[in-house]
């Protein structure tokens, strides 16, 4: 009897090993106030921007908005088949407010969207309130947010249209699928097919999932951890219902927050952070890195 031949390796998946760890997930929403969304078909390169194909004045003009708005850029694209169509839309979305949107047909049309990315720091003119969801599908960045991205997005387009899009990289792969809601800048992550219509749904009206937050991208990662465990505790609610409104260094890795709401309600949390043991964070990384967790070590609050 011949020996059996070994089968084909399995591949390294981030997504599978961070689950399969337990990594958490809260306090990894990177923090941001605004946002460049500009709508390109693809195919996305590693370097989402500087693989998009424009010229290098065009690049540098978004750049330099970018950098000095220090807001986030992403390509987004609507899911499933992929149309080349003239006209094409472009977002500055100011976390928190709403989101103003454009149609560019040529290049030198991004200089617009430019132009209301640094003009959005003054606030005037209106601002739509209606919800944006974004799904990271890069899968050139990270395999995981293709293999687990995609069919989130399409899940969700099926029931919200207007509303769902694929989107280049959010950071946090390994948390895959990961799914930004704005304008109120909510970040969640380990959402399959069976859970993202119940997530997006409870979102969208008052209720955050606390079991796949991620966080806020309107604070730091130790108040994001506080903001959750109020939603947790006094839960559920909606997004805006939960404010960190102070952070301070205790030292030694603890943190004194003080959150507001639901309501009247007023809370001091510490939050204590912690290097966790080093590991592969994503699909293409070479070597094994560390990451802070984060720990609620105790609660103070004045009923409302």
């Amino acid at each position: 009897m011949s020996p059996e031949r070994p089968g084909p390796a399995v591949p390294f998946r981030c997504a599978d090993a961070a689950r399969e760890r337990q990594d958490p997930l809260l306090g990894t929403a990177p923090v941001t106030g605004t946002y460049l969304l500009i709508e390109h078909s693809g195919p996305w390169r590693f370097d989402a921007l500087a693989g998009a194909g424009w010229s290098p004045e065009v690049t540098a003009r978004l750049t330099a908005a970018v950098r000095a708005t220090r807001s986030r850029l992403l390509l987004i694209r609507r899911p499933g088949r992929r149309s080349r169509r003239a006209s094409r839309h472009w977002a500055v979305v100011r976390v928190g407010i709403g989101t103003r949107w454009g149609r560019w047909h040529e290049e030198s049309d991004l200089a617009r969207a430019a132009d209301a990315l640094e003009a959005a720091r003054d606030g005037d003119g209106d601002w739509s309130p209606e919800p944006v969801l974004l799904v990271c599908a890069h899968g050139v960045h990270d395999a995981c947010c293709a293999i687990r991205g995609r069919p989130v997005a399409a899940a969700l387009a099926e029931r919200w249209p207007a509303a769902s899009w694929e989107s280049s990289h959010v950071g946090g792969d390994r948390f895959a699928a990961n799914l930004v809601v704005l304008p109120d800048g909510t970040y969640y992550g380990g959402i399959d097919v069976g859970d993202a219509a119940q997530v997006v749904g409870d979102h969208l009206t008052g209720r955050v999932d606390v079991t796949h937050l991620r966080g806020s991208v309107r604070w730091p990662p130790v108040a994001q951890v506080a903001v959750a465990e109020i939603h947790r505790r006094r839960g559920p609610c909606a997004a805006d219902d939960v404010r960190a409104t102070s952070w301070e260094s205790l030292g030694s890795g603890r943190w004194q927050v003080r959150v507001t709401g639901p309501g009247a309600g007023q809370h001091t949390v510490e939050v204590v952070a912690a290097t966790r043991p080093a590991a592969v964070l994503t699909c293409m990384a070479s070597r094994p890195t560390t990451a802070t967790g984060y720990r609620v070590d105790r609660v103070r609050s004045v009923t409302d």
